[in-house]
Formats: C-alpha cells, sequence, structure tokens
C-alpha cells in the first residue's frame, strides 16, 4: 500500500532515483490558509547534506504545488496534489550492485515479493519517500496548531548514548510540561557519537521521543482502532523503525499496579486531569486528554563503509564493496518524519471520530 489514513489520507509517489518524489492529501478541510516559510522550515529539517554527520546527498526539497490550493494559499478541500524533481541522484554508484542483496536493506524481500526491484538508491524502500510525509504535515500541523495541539520530537539516544529518564517529569509530575527536556550537552554527546561512527566506516541505531500536546480527551476508538495502535502503525511504517512504546512503555512488565495508576483528579480549572501519566495519554484506546508521549527506535543504518559479505539473486558469494553515500544514524533525520506521522495519525484520528459521530 502506498496511502495512509482513513479520512485523512496520504498517497505518495516515487522512487529515490526516479525523476520525482510526491504525493496527494486528500480529507484536509478547505479554508486553511497555509503558511508556506513554515512548510519550508518543516521541510529544511529533514533534507540531506547539510551536516557532515548525514548524508552527502544534496537535494532543494522545494515543493511544487499542483492542486487542491487556491492562488491565495488556501486549501480548497480538494486532493493536494505536490511533488519535488530529483537532482543529485547517483545512479552509477548501484550499478555494481544491481544483481546483489544488500544486507539489512529491502533488496531480497522486494524481489522475494515482485520479482523486481529499483536497485538505484533502494527505489521505494528508500527514506527519499519520506520528504512527502514531512510537505503534508507541514500543512496539517498548521491545521492542528487553530485546534492547540502540538507535535514536538528529538533525538534521545545514538548507539550507547542516551538521554536519561527523559519521560521521567511527564510520568510522574501533575504540573507537566509542554515541551521534551534536552540540554546542549546531551545532543553534543549524540552527535559526538554518530560522528565517531561515520569516521570508523559503521553506523550506529538511535532512538526518538515525541510528546503530543492539546489532544483533547476522547480521540481515537476502542478494540481495533485504538489510538495507540494506529501511532505504533504509522511509526513502524517509517524506514528503519524497529521498535515502539508508549507511556510506560515496556517497563509496565515489571510494575505493579498499584505503583502505576494513574489518579484521577481535577486542575484548577476543574478540568479532569490525572496525577501521573503512565499512561501516556491513552487509556483503552482513546486520549484522556493528558499528554501523549512515545519513543521510537531506529537500527543502524545497513549502508556501512566497510565491505561486506552477501549474494547475488544467482545465489553466487561475493563481497559487497564499501561506497556510496549514507546517514550514519537515520534517527537523525528520522526525528521530523516522526513528527510527521504523529501529526498526520492525530489529524485522522480527528477526522475520523468526527465523520463516526
Amino acid at each position: 500500500m502506498n496511502t495512509f489514513g482513513r479520512n485523512l489520507r496520504l498517497t505518495t509517489f516515487g522512487e529515490s532515483h526516479g525523476p520525482a518524489v510526491g504525493g496527494v492529501l486528500d480529507g484536509l478541510p478547505a479554508g486553511l490558509r497555509i503558511d508556506f516559510e513554515e512548510v519550508a522550515r518543516q521541510v529544511a529539517r529533514r533534507r540531506p547534506g547539510q551536516s557532515a554527520i548525514t548524508t552527502a546527498r544534496t537535494e532543494t526539497d522545494t515543493p511544487e504545488w499542483l492542486s487542491g490550493i487556491s492562488p491565495e494559499g488556501i486549501t480548497l478541500g480538494t486532493p493536494i496534489a505536490f511533488m519535488t524533481r530529483n537532482r543529485d541522484q547517483r545512479s552509477k554508484d548501484y550499478d555494481a550492485w544491481a544483481d546483489t542483496w544488500r544486507p539489512n536493506h529491502a533488496d531480497f524481500t522486494y524481489e522475494a515479493r515482485y520479482g523486481i526491484r529499483d536497485y538505484r538508491g533502494g527505489g521505494r524502500a528508500s527514506a527519499r519517500e519520506t520528504f512527502v510525509r514531512v510537505v503534508a504535515a507541514a500543512i496539517v500541523r498548521q491545521w492542528l496548531a487553530l485546534r492547540g495541539i502540538n507535535v514536538e520530537a528529538v533525538l534521545c539516544g545514538a548507539g550507547e548514548v542516551t538521554v536519561p529518564g527523559i519521560f521521567d517529569t511527564l510520568m510522574y509530575h501533575p504540573e507537566l510540561p509542554s515541551h521534551l527536556d534536552i540540554n546542549a550537552s546531551q545532543i553534543e554527546a549524540m552527535h559526538t557519537a554518530i560522528a565517531n561512527a561515520k569516521a570508523d566506516g559503521d553506523s550506529i541505531g538511535g532512538a526518538v521521543a515525541t510528546l503530543i500536546t492539546g489532544v483533547p480527551a476522547g480521540v481515537g476508538s476502542p478494540v481495533y482502532a485504538k489510538l495507540h495502535a494506529r501511532l505504533a502503525e504509522a511509526m513502524m511504517s517509517i524506514n528503519a523503525a524497529k521498535g515502539f512504546e508508549y507511556g510506560l512503555g515496556m517497563a509496565a512488565a515489571t510494575a505493579s499496579g498499584t505503583a502505576t495508576a494513574d489518579i484521577f483528579t481535577t486542575d484548577s480549572d476543574d478540568n479532569v486531569v490525572t496525577r501521573t501519566n503512565y499512561s501516556g495519554g491513552i487509556q483503552g484506546g482513546i486520549s484522556n486528554g493528558m499528554p501523549i508521549y512515545f519513543r521510537v527506535a531506529f537500527k543502524p543504518t545497513p549502508t556501512v563503509m566497510k565491505p561486506l559479505p552477501t549474494l547475488t539473486n544467482a545465489h553466487r558469494a561475493v563481497t559487497l564493496p564499501a561506497s556510496g553515500r549514507h546517514d550514519p544514524c537515520v534517527a537523525l533525520r528520522a526525528v521530523p518524519v516522526v513528527e510527521a506521522m504523529a501529526i498526520l495519525t492525530i489529524a485522522d484520528a480527528l477526522l475520523s471520530d468526527n465523520s463516526d459521530r
């Protein structure tokens, strides 16, 4: 499937080394005046070639708007189509392994599924596709902001360097923060770990923490459309994502019920809140009005600057040479992508719930 969402749907198209990548966003209500400078700012956060610890591929990533927006920049309620041209692809870099399965890539599985694959830069399996998600979410973010909803993600781990207790304040304190707390020294330590991996010709995994505030109680559905399940599905659709946990997460397996009970109370405005937030803002698959928070784990980039043994599609043993352009830690540029998928999920849940009532 190349379409995400139910009432708010994003369909993406294009390959990493094809002429262009783009998408169609359908279901966004009419009347939203788009701040295109804000769209450009969000897209720039994901753009490659911006630092020594990201891929050297350089793309302008300027969206070309094709439909769904008036000359004045207002959404028409019709499908919003957009695209950007690929300009810095180097397909010849991949000619040497057109018949070779790269370890931990989607080469073998795509051939098993379709009997053919685009070997140039990974084709549809490339993170190049995530440009489309970020553009669409940059628009939808503005629609959510009018409703007081904000989504923030940060890198919270790179290899063995992690930000300890990043969710502790969210779990334990009734006066919940409106942003994730991470300091400059922690950021520097993670960037150093990434730079060291690159210098060694290797790669490392990472983690992205996300906080969603302003979601009212009652968003989501029980049983098969739980809000946390929809968030998990969205996050696990991102390239290289390997794990998802929300609220107490995996720590719930060793916790007790009495120690993690989120006791109901009211705030100064008589709104129902909980004293703690082990539930991560979601109970029974439906938002309870508290901040929603989760973490996504990303695997190490499968492309490394060291030779690796592998097989060709003729089952011949070969050595994959050390070459190509890649991110030594995909989690770094995945931060705006995680935000994008959270934005699309929450907006879709809001629109879906409204249509169900």
